[in-house]
């Protein structure tokens, strides 16, 4: 269809051109006949057929486009372009040229005029058929706008409908919500009023209580004036109650049943006070005041409230843990029974927090287990059963229990129970090549394995200010995480004891057993009979009154020894360095014979140490320069530490060989001090040997192996060290010097190794001088001399075997 209607419009083109050429023709044929013949009438004639000849082609092309405008209303789409559209206007513009040229050859003017009005509707025409074209596509464009926007606009309306549908539903929830909370205070209101009610009946039955027990007063008094009214009754109920301490003093005094109900409530509530308040208050420094203030309370009445206040404050802060530790392995000394039933409930506490999977409290009762442990209050087998127990399904939590617990009493375990201990760790190992665990909790256990190394260096069982119990007064308790335990609670909640009175004397006297009371008294009591019969015989015996006065009080407590060490301890570390120590030393006031406690003060606080520190030396070597008394004590200072060197500890025995060793090498201690040590091998055991060892070297270190070894070799001083570098037997002679080889001081033994090296011509010239003094000599002194040569062969026997024992040692 379309080709056809292209090659229709095609030939429609065709034919207008040749008409368009036939009028052209015919035009200029007219021209030439109109030149020709100029008359008027044929003119005429002839433009009247052109106009006729024009209206019938305009006719034609009115009829073909309403034929193709019927078809493009009947579906098919007309083949119009703008290329077309063009052309024909062309053509119509050059026919209406062409009439206007025609007709302003005839016309003149008027057809000029009519010709630039057609040309001018031509021209709009054109105008609106070129903005036609132009608004097709902006009709497009707002097409598309508007489509946006009603799509806009119905987005908009579905957001907004949300909205109203969410405020609906928000709405209901909040009346919901109303409703729930009107019930539920609906509900707390009849639960208020029933305790209301129930408030109100026992207030209406604790008035009618009173009023009854007044009447019996009242009776008691109409029988018996001399009975007084109950004070406590009058003054209201003390459970709940603040009373200040003066009032409550005063309403036990004014008490005089001491069985009564009300007397018993009070002296309660004032057990549970002070209880908390010294259990609260109680720390490293003040724990030996409290504890007599604790036995001076009643704790087999208030045990349960002792237990409870112990717990509940090592909860509140596990940094104290040790020292309520230490108060409880106290208590448990005098009273067993208070110690097993803080330890049963602190088992149930670990029970109870290890279901409910209650990571702080477990923590809280693990420690607190872990330091009953260390005091040896509870067996160490519990210390082994919770790790096995912790570690059987290892989690993350109960890894990082375990390893605070061994962190804690490890250092225990390790001395009492070794091979538990390695289980344990190995059981450690095992999890940390598992790598189930979190980073975190591996980087826990191998600090743990870190920790073991060192020996557990940072964390001791129990520290020194905490060491209150002798182990043999401790008594220790077997319990197991499998037994049934009964915490009795009931401890803590006050009932009546119908021997109340008996029970509070029996404490009495148990608690002056306990602080010793009854010897204070006898004491006193003594001091004032012997005053009185002082002062009776004083106008009888004068010259017993002289006697008394020159009598002098003799400290058997050793009481001034005691603050006579403190204080020198206090100066001593108290002062910057060892000029301001001496000076303040010096100012202390020495008793005669009290010299010795410097010098001991003086080298314990050295030895106490971790490192040396050259200020002990220094402060030694200046009061050994002041007074010689000091020197002597020095000296004996050194002869008491060698005899008792395998007493102390490693890092205490290196501390005092470098004081004694500063002191010698600075001249301050003389040098014959070294007689003391005999160096053998059996006069030697391992602590002296590494006293000797560290001696030499630091004596090496201050003088140099030269200077060292021209003091050794001084002729005045060889008796001095003839116990050091020994030379009465071959043996002895070989140990020092493979001794002083050893500690890498080889140079000093040089005079030692040529007398070994000359000892077999010495002992033969020995023997040659043995016949000699035989003839000589008297019988008598033959057999004297017999006897020197039977030891002399001897020795000589004795080099022989040496020297075989050495040859067979070259061919081996």
């Amino acid at each position: 269809m379309a080709r056809r209607r292209r090659n229709d419009s095609s030939s429609s083109e065709d034919e207008e051109e040749r008409e368009r050429r036939k009028t052209n023709l015919d035009l200029e044929g007219t021209s030439r006949e109109d030149d020709k013949d100029s008359d008027p009438e044929r003119r005429k004639s002839r433009r009247d057929d052109l106009a006729s000849e024009r209206k019938s082609r305009r006719d034609s092309d009115d009829r073909r486009s309403d034929g193709i405008e019927r078809k493009s209303w009947k579906g098919e789409k007309p083949q119009r372009d703008d290329a077309g559209d063009d052309k024909r206007n062309a053509r119509k513009r050059g026919r209406d040229s062409e009439s206007d040229k025609i007709r302003g050859r005839e016309s003149g003017d008027e057809e000029e005029e009519e010709g630039e009005y057609r040309a001018r509707e031509d021209g709009r025409k054109e105008d609106r058929e070129r903005d036609g074209r132009k608004e097709r596509p902006i009709d497009r464009e707002r097409e598309r706008d508007d489509r946006r926007d009603r799509e806009r606009e119905r987005d908009d309306r579905r957001d907004r409908e949300r909205e109203r549908d969410g405020r609906r539903n928000r709405g209901r929830d909040r009346d919901d919500r109303r409703d729930r909370e009107r019930e539920r205070g609906h509900v707390e209101n009849g639960d208020r009023r029933d305790r209301d009610r129930r408030h109100d009946e026992n207030a209406d039955r604790y008035k009618s209580s009173k009023n009854e027990r007044s009447e019996t007063v009242d009776l008691k008094t109409k029988g018996d004036g001399n009975v007084a009214v109950d004070p406590v009754a009058n003054m209201g109920r003390s459970g709940g109650v603040y009373i200040p301490p003066f009032k409550l003093a005063r309403m036990l005094k004014e008490i005089e049943d001491k069985s009564s109900l009300e007397y018993q409530r009070m002296t309660w509530d004032a057990l549970r006070k002070s209880i908390n308040g010294l259990v609260n208050k109680v720390n490293a420094t003040n724990i030996k005041n409290i504890i007599p203030e604790l036995f001076a309370e009643n704790l087999i009445r208030g045990r349960g409230l002792f237990c409870r206040s112990c717990m509940k404050s090592q909860m509140a802060s596990p940094g104290f843990t040790d020292v309520f530790a230490a108060l409880v392995s106290v208590v448990n000394t005098k009273f067993p029974e208070v110690g097993d039933l803080l330890l049963r409930r602190i088992i149930l506490q670990l029970q109870r927090a290890y279901k409910r999977n209650d990571k702080p409290q477990l923590l809280a009762a693990v420690k607190f287990i872990a330091h009953l442990v260390n005091q040896q209050i509870v067996h160490e087998l519990i210390a082994l059963e919770l790790l096995t127990l912790l570690l059987e399904k290892p989690t993350d939590d109960s890894v990082e229990v375990a390893v605070g617990f061994v962190t804690e009493c490890g250092s225990l375990l390790q001395d009492l129970s070794p091979r538990g201990l390695h289980g344990i760790f190995e059981r450690f190992r095992g999890i940390l090549h598992e790598g189930e665990i979190d980073k975190r909790v591996q980087f826990l256990i191998e600090g743990l394995f870190a920790l073991r190394k060192a020996k557990f260096q940072g964390y001791p069982a129990v520290r020194p200010e905490l060491d209150l119990v002798e182990q043999e007064d401790q008594l220790t308790h077997e319990v197991s995480l499998l037994d049934e335990i009964n915490a009795e609670n009931t401890l803590d909640i006050f009932r009546p004891d119908p021997q109340f009175v008996e029970n509070e004397k029996k404490y009495e006297d148990l608690k002056k057993q306990i602080l010793g009371e009854d010897s204070d008294e006898e004491a006193d009591s003594d001091l004032a009979s012997d005053s009185d019969s002082g002062d009776n015989d004083e106008d009888e015996d004068d010259d017993d009154e002289e006697d008394e006065e020159q009598m002098k009080i003799k400290d058997e407590t050793e009481t001034n020894l005691v603050n006579l060490r403190r204080t020198i301890y206090l100066t001593i570390m108290s002062s910057v360095d060892f000029e301001e120590a001496g000076h303040k030393l010096l100012k202390i006031k020495l008793e005669p014979g009290q010299e010795m406690e410097l010098c001991i003060m003086l080298l314990e606080c050295c030895s106490q140490e971790r490192t040396y520190l050259r200020y002990y030396g220094l402060l030694g070597q200046r009061f050994c320069m002041i007074n010689r008394i000091h020197q002597e004590n020095f000296e004996k200072c050194f002869v008491q530490q060698y005899s008792m060197i395998h007493r102390l500890e490693t890092n205490k025995l290196r501390n005092v060989a470098k004081f004694f060793a500063h002191l010698l090498g600075t001249d301050a201690l003389p040098w014959h001090v070294l007689a003391y040590i005999r160096l053998t091998e059996e006069d030697t055991t391992s602590s002296s040997r590494i006293f000797i060892k560290i001696l030499f070297q630091e004596l090496s270190e201050h003088l140099g192996i030269r200077l060292l070894n021209e003091r050794l070799t001084d002729p005045g001083m060889q008796d001095s060290f003839e116990s050091i570098f020994p030379k009465d037997n071959p043996k002895n002679t070989r140990f020092a010097i493979n001794f002083f080889t050893s500690i890498g001081l080889g140079g000093i033994t040089e005079n030692l190794r040529e007398y070994l090296k000359n000892m077999p011509r010495l002992i033969m010239q020995q023997q040659k001088a043995v016949p000699e003094s035989d003839s000589e000599s008297d019988s008598s002194g033959s057999g004297s001399d017999s006897d020197g040569s039977g030891s002399s062969s001897s020795e000589s026997s004795e080099s022989e075997s040496d020297r075989d024992n050495r040859r067979k040692k070259r061919r081996n």
